[in-house]
């Protein structure tokens, strides 16, 4: 080892800069990474691999700038330089974490080289030597390193922009080539042309930032150092920016729980009005705020706004003044990859000999226009491209970027469906042959079955139990059965729920392992879904299917068979067959002694026949029973009965509605429902005890108060009150707000308090008090997923954890968790991460398909465009209206932006704009013209029609137009099952079933499975789970993500 020492500048917390000389040691051994080494380096991790033609070396500057270019999984052998992290750590924590998730991931065949460090490579610094030559000199000798190390047994290429490096250091050592980013691409990789594209769209953002002006159009950043001194003195309030996506131009808040001062609120957060005040700050970023004057402060705006809204917003449609302040600084940049759309050439884009500089539009209304350099300005026209941000300086107006790759143009379906996942984060590959490699093969030459020597370590219930699941029908994925038994002549019950055992075929660090977990979960959406596992496990292996073999972890329950308390609880692996494979509504029917087939049951003798189906009709008799209890005892601690999911519809590629989402509900939905929920609680509890510290578990903190204002007060209009201080006050207040001429009043109260909720999220017991595990809307004190192990990577973490536990219980050695609590916490955040991009997804993708439906009927001719809608708040310009018969929301102006009014035009009751005047009350608003005033109030039932309003650069909207002020075919307000639900549902069978007979003609496997081994059938039992324990969902009578509500 050799001491010497490295200089470094710094600068103090005043600015002032500090010459620091650090001692520095070099080695002679350190790790190559290669398979190819020859010299015995302790090259722990992943290796870069041997079989191809060369190691590439990025400088530091390509690193920087072209990073985007070096994550192609196609470039392989790729060395890392400490050099070139140690400039991209220089660039940001968001850019430098980023390099390092790359080089962690066993997909990417690429490793850091320690070179600083390394005796024969490191290279000191020179007099008068600019940073950037030295580290190129750096990343040069580090390949002259590799070279020789390897001892000639693989060619070396040095990256570079740098031209004088490229005519220096290019002949100095045979085997190391030194060469442009353009070059390697066209000599190494002619075929990778998304890389070639992704390169000049780079560059010329680059040459495009070296030319800008200087005239600024912002104040500028306040240096980190003031920033951080503020934040402490309470002079200035950190927090992230979210824009408004009703008023994107005029409205954004910094969210931020904290108080600045003892008189000043800031629970709500801080509003920034205006672009000027937001100060290049881009929704989702972190930033520094600080507040204006109390003089300057304003209101949120109270009117329903269409579009991203007016900067300039009058006073008269503002609620009280708020906190407000102006952004000073910006912590941290969250930029992610933006789907936007070229505009039509109705305007003038500068433009360059080689190149148009132009405007795109984001998608996302909540993000600003972007500016980016193209020569493909005239052939993207309607298209949608994804772009990311590079810069935004305080001298131009919008921020620069480049594209990155095309979709399609806009308005087909899959552009469509691409485009929301990508503005969710959501990047799902196919599955790699190599995941796929570690896949357990099943098939009619190697059928797979199960293992005598893992049949040793598991219990056995196939010949004492009777399992069975219950699922949607033509569910694949079943990843949980049920059993229930009576023990000791029937003073004991034993109730059973088995779930499938993925852990077992998913070992922890495995690549299918990585690929799960960075998923995180399944992704579903209106017309297909994205697996989390491959289908080998999804749809066979981990799918607990009736008549085979499957192992199993289970829950096991000896009950008290009067007071069905618990006298025991047995954990572990099981080996199950589940004897049927009933769907809810078989179920249902068997439990309500109608007639039914049970398709297991064929072929037997009568009397055969009649025994076994007594046997499994007892046995659902009994899980009810249990079932009804567990509800009765959470009703009682305070459980919540908030409005789920009713009817939805589905399209295929045609535009042909192919099934409705979910169902009508059964109770035996709810029995399986709480079967589920005991199962999470009592694995909680276990894992929770044994590893008090690092156990993954799942809490939903009770909303804030000022949440349940809306809810409160629109009750209040109707006469109930709602008491909101617990869970329990809560729901018992629900429960009474019943109309008997209007069961729609109490749904809609129930989808206000479901509004009001905060999110359930997962978290590490070590991260939080035991005060703090607590499930508001389940009402229990510990809980975690457990479940779903299918479809929810929490869950393998959760059955990891449990076999762990049930390991530890059985030995004399201390418990060992599989994860520490800081691991378990950002796997955790990683999660809830996913999960609410998925659920955002799922959202989009349902109005995306309810556009679809809508879009080629005739709103004006077409009767299924008018409907029923009811008046759940009132606007300062209009009212929001639910539309129940097809599940949507959305605004119905009564004054437009000439100053009309809505006006009722002759006894046919036909409604026009006229000139008038709107007078709002806390419960209703009147409308005044020359042909009388009419007076709407919260509850009243109007008729509407229904169309799509199109938009170019962002998606479809529904649009709301009043018809009447009266119930859809005048009288009474209609019942929940309308003449049109009926029609939707009749025409949806119809449509299921020509689809079924089409699909039948045709070979097994769709384009898209055999592609990318995807499931199309969504798994409905999915849904309805999420709904029973208000698992993150948004309110699924999704508000139309454009629409403009207040």
């Amino acid at each position: 080892m050799i001491k010497t020492e490295k200089i470094i500048h710094l600068r103090s917390s005043r600015g002032r800069k500090v010459r620091v000389v650090r001692e520095h040691y070099l080695r002679e051994r350190v790790p190559c990474y290669s398979s190819l080494c020859l010299s015995d380096c302790v090259n722990d991790g992943k290796l870069l691999p041997g079989d191809v033609t060369h190691y590439m070396v990025p400088d530091a500057a390509v690193v920087l700038d072209f990073l985007e270019i070096l994550e192609f999984r196609e470039l392989q052998g790729i060395v890392f330089t400490q050099t070139a992290c140690q400039a991209v750590q220089g660039k940001g924590r968001r850019f430098y974490n980023r390099l390092r998730s790359l080089i962690k991931d066993p997909r990417h065949d690429c490793v850091l080289f320690a070179n600083e460090f390394q005796e024969y490579s490191y290279c000191p610094r020179e007099k008068g030597e600019s940073q950037e030559k030295w580290q190129t000199r750096c990343v040069y000798s580090a390949a002259v390193w590799y070279y020789n190390h390897l001892a000639g047994r693989m060619n070396v290429v040095m990256i570079t922009e740098d031209q004088d490096a490229v005519a220096r250091y290019g002949s100095l050592n045979s085997g190391v080539y030194v060469v442009s980013v353009q070059d390697y691409l066209q000599n190494f990789w002619p075929e990778l042309l998304n890389a070639h594209e992704l390169y000049a769209s780079i560059r010329q953002a680059l040459q495009e930032k070296e030319g800008e002006d200087s005239l600024k159009e912002y104040a500028d950043h306040l240096p980190a150092q003031v920033l951080e001194a503020g934040i402490k003195s309470g002079r200035y309030i950190q927090g992230t920016l979210n824009v408004s996506k009703h008023r994107a131009l005029s409205e954004a808040f910094v969210m931020t729980g904290e108080l600045s001062d003892k008189s000043t609120d800031l629970s709500s957060g801080v509003l920034v009005s205006g672009t000027k005040h937001r100060n290049r700050a881009v929704h989702g970023d972190t930033v520094v705020v600080e507040l204006l004057s109390k003089s300057e402060w304003k209101g949120k705006v109270m009117a329903l706004t269409e579009g991203q809204g007016d900067e300039k917003v009058g006073e008269e449609s503002q609620s009280n003044p708020i906190a407000t302040g102006r952004v000073v600084g910006i912590l941290q940049r969250n930029w992610r990859d933006y789907v936007v759309t070229f505009p039509t050439r109705d305007v003038t884009q500068s433009q360059t000999r080689n190149s148009q500089r132009v405007l795109v539009i984001p998608w996302d209304r909540r993000i600003p226009k972007i500016r980016i350099s193209t020569q493909q300005a005239d052939t993207l026209q309607d298209h949608r491209v994804v772009v990311r941000i590079d810069s935004w300086e305080s001298t131009s107006l919008y921020p620069n970027g480049h594209s990155v790759r095309v979709l399609g143009r806009a308005g087909e379906l899959e552009t469509e469906v691409q485009t929301i996942l990508i503005e969710n984060c959501i990047h799902v590959a196919p599955f790699s042959e190599a995941q796929l490699r570690e896949m357990p093969v099943n098939s009619s030459e190697m059928p797979w079955k199960v293992d005598p020597e893992e049949a040793e370590r598991r219990r056995d219930l196939r010949g004492t139990h009777l399992v069975f699941s219950i699922d949607p029908r033509g569910c694949e994925d079943v990843d949980d059965t049920l059993s229930v038994r009576r023990l000791k002549g029937g003073s004991l019950l034993e109730l059973g729920v088995h779930i499938a055992d993925v852990s077992h075929f998913v070992s922890e660090g495995s690549l299918t392992d990585l690929e799960a977990r960075a998923r995180a979960t399944t992704y579903y959406l209106a017309d297909r879904r994205y697996d989390m596992l491959p289908a080998i496990l999804s749809a066979d292996l981990c799918s607990l299917l009736g008549g085979v073999d499957r192992y199993a972890m289970s829950v096991l329950w000896e009950l008290n068979a009067e007071t069905l308390t618990v006298q025991s609880v047995w954990f572990g692996r099981t080996i199950i067959r589940s004897s049927y494979q009933l769907h809810y509504e078989l179920a249902q029917a068997l439990l309500n002694g109608e007639s039914a087939d049970v398709p297991e049951l064929d072929g037997l003798t009568v009397s055969d026949r009649d025994a076994r189906l007594a046997e499994l009709i007892e046995a659902l008799e009994m899980l009810t029973n249990v079932a009804r209890h567990l509800r009765v005892q959470r009703d009682r601690k305070g459980a919540l009965e908030l409005e789920g999911l009713e009817v939805r519809a589905q399209l295929d590629e045609d535009k042909n509605i192919t099934a409705l989402v979910p169902r009508q509900p059964l109770e035996v939905h709810e029995t399986v429902a709480e079967c589920m929920i005991y199962a999470n609680h009592w694995v909680a509890r276990k894992i929770q005890e044994t590893f008090p510290s690092q156990a993954l578990l799942r809490r939903h903190p009770p909303p804030r108060q000022e949440l349940f204002s809306q809810l409160t007060a629109t009750a209040a209009a109707k006469g109930f009150t709602m008491e909101t201080r617990s869970n329990k006050d809560l729901a018992e207040s629900l429960d009474r707000a019943v109309d008997p001429q209007d069961p729609l009043v109490n749904r809609l109260l129930r989808m206000m308090a479901t509004q009001a909720m905060s999110q359930a999220v997962y978290f590490s017991t070590g991260s939080q008090s035991q005060e703090q595990f607590y499930h508001y809307g389940l009402a229990l004190d510990r809980y975690t997923h457990f479940t779903s192990p299918i479809r929810r990577y929490a869950d393998i973490v959760v059955h990891r954890l449990l076999i762990a536990a049930v390991e530890a219980e059985k030995g004399e050695e201390l418990a060992k968790a599989p994860h520490t609590n800081k691991e378990l916490e950002e796997m955790a955040h990683h999660i809830n991460t996913k999960n609410q991009a998925a659920q955002r997804a799922q959202t989009l993708s349902t109005v995306l398909f309810q556009c679809l439906y809508f879009k080629d009927k005739d709103p004006d001719k077409d009767p299924r465009c008018v409907a029923d809608g009811i008046i759940y708040a009132i606007r300062d310009n209009g009212v929001l209206v639910f539309v129940p018969e097809y599940g949507l929301k959305a605004p119905v102006y009564l004054k437009n932006k000439e100053g009309q009014v809505m006006a009722a035009v002759g006894l046919d009751g036909g409604w026009e704009w006229q000139s008038g005047s709107v007078r709002r009350c806390q419960d209703q608003i009147s409308t005044t013209s020359s042909g009388g005033s009419t007076t709407f109030a919260l509850f009243d039932h109007v008729t509407v029609r229904v169309s799509v309003k199109s938009s170019p650069s962002h998606s479809d909207t529904l649009n709301l137009e009043l018809i009447s002020n009266k119930p859809h075919g005048g009288g009474a307000a209609p019942a929940m099952n309308t003449q049109g639900q009926r029609q939707l549902v009749q025409e949806v069978v119809r449509q299921a079933e020509e689809a079924q007979e089409k699909a039948a003609r045709q070979p097994r496997l769709s384009k898209e499975e055999r592609e990318f081994r995807q499931s199309k059938t969504p798994n409905l039992y999915s849904l309805l789970e999420e709904v029973r324990e208000l698992a993150l969902r948004e309110l699924p009578e999704v508000p139309v993500p454009c629409a403009s509500t207040a």
